[in-house]
């Protein structure tokens, strides 16, 4: 079966009662035990039908062994960090999530993870960080939010010289525009909020493996930390992912169009989004990916006088933190999404106050345009370039 084929018939037939169509919710704590045996489900934290149709389907999706679903996609992060022990040392792209920079630094302080943070377009500063005791590539791509595509493969081939694990974070392309196995990694982790679930009405992770030794402790994992998903959460990412091919078409059709509408608005200086022929890593983007995705980010011609002009104006789309869901969002990066992330990191990597990150979601794209159009209409103030809270906005 093809992709999209395989998006709506796979893993969901769990249901010999009745042979619905639709995987059922089985929202139940517990199964009942016959003759001393069960059919194969016990206790819900351990393995639940309803998830086991989203691993499932997930795993063959990514062309991975086996999935596990959680509960966030920071428990996808957390779930997979527990692959190591103390004294181990990861190396990430130094221009990742937030979320993930946080909780890297929290297992430092608790647990004695050594981190290290790289502009992974740079193989040989890679090669030069490795360590004896390094044991995984943290790689994102495209970045979050400055949407930096960084080569998987050649990535991947460095960490196994190492020792070490290729992890892929896929959540700003899903399976559907990248597919990180078949280009050697060894992890993918997902926010299944996101494009996968694709309706902002749900909060979940996911985290795939194509070797039986990671798979086994997957299992282990998922079980011992009790990150797995809720049966409802799991139903809703199921049916999101029935549509995820026809809604990343138009999500990345509107992207295109708003990126060029961007790179030629005067009071944009500078436009990220790998479709454009300007970005400096378009032609990798164009090899290892199969299309470029709804995210474009941007920056605000002048300082935070017009950047919150921009967040104050818009109508369409809605001021907001998440991505991936059928309408449009728009973020402002240093006070929402990287508020949290260490300071000096942020601007080494390139994460300035006059970044706005935007979900390009699948409305008429028109209505985008003229809403980014109006909230574009400014003229440059000299105020002072200060970095305010929203709410203080």
């Amino acid at each position: 079966m093809r992709l999209q084929t395989k998006t709506i018939h796979t893993g969901v037939d769990k249901d010999s009662a009745f042979n619905s169509v639709i995987t059922p919710i089985y929202q139940t704590s517990t199964f009942r035990f016959e003759d001393g045996k069960t059919k194969g489900y016990d206790y819900s934290r351990t393995a639940n039908p309803t998830r086991t149709a989203l691993e499932e389907n997930l795993a063959v999706l990514e062309g991975g062994l086996r999935a596990a679903a959680v509960a966030t996609g920071m428990a996808a992060i957390t779930t997979t960090l527990h692959f190591f022990h103390s004294g181990d040392h990861i190396i990430c792209t130094h221009d990742c999530y937030g979320g993930t920079e946080r909780i890297l630094r929290t297992y430092q302080e608790l647990f004695g993870l050594e981190v290290s943070y790289v502009n992974m377009q740079d193989l040989s500063a890679v090669r030069a960080t490795i360590r004896p005791n390094t044991r995984a590539l943290w790689i994102e791509t495209p970045s979050n939010p400055l949407l930096n595509i960084v080569d998987i493969r050649s990535l991947s081939e460095i960490a196994h010289e190492n020792n070490a694990l290729a992890i892929v974070d896929n959540t700003f392309l899903s399976p559907c525009n990248q597919r990180p196995f078949e280009l050697g990694a060894d992890v993918v982790v997902h926010s299944t909020t996101k494009y996968l679930n694709g309706h902002s009405d749900v909060v979940g992770g996911a985290v795939v493996v194509n070797r039986p030794d990671l798979a086994e402790r997957l299992q282990f994992l998922q079980n011992a930390l009790g990150q797995g998903a809720s049966p409802f959460d799991c139903w809703l990412v199921l049916r999101g992912i029935k549509t995820l091919v026809p809604r990343m078409r138009v999500h990345e059709e509107n992207a295109h169009a708003v990126a060029r509408f961007l790179e030629s608005h005067a009071n944009v200086k500078k436009v990220y989004y790998p479709g454009l022929e300007s970005h400096p890593q378009h032609s990798l983007a164009r090899r290892q990916q199969f299309g470029f995705g709804g995210m474009v980010s941007f920056e605000v011609e002048g300082g935070m006088h017009e950047v919150n002009h921009v967040l104050r104006s818009v109508k369409v789309f809605s001021v907001a933190e998440s991505l991936g869901g059928v309408e449009s969002l728009i973020s402002h990066s240093v006070s929402m999404t990287h508020a949290s992330m260490n300071s000096e990191l942020r601007s080494k990597a390139g994460i300035n106050e006059r970044v706005l990150r935007i979900s390009v979601g699948i409305e008429d794209i028109n209505d985008l345009l003229e809403d980014l159009d109006s909230a574009l209409h400014f003229k440059k103030s000299h105020a002072p370039a200060e970095v305010r809270a929203l709410s203080e906005a």
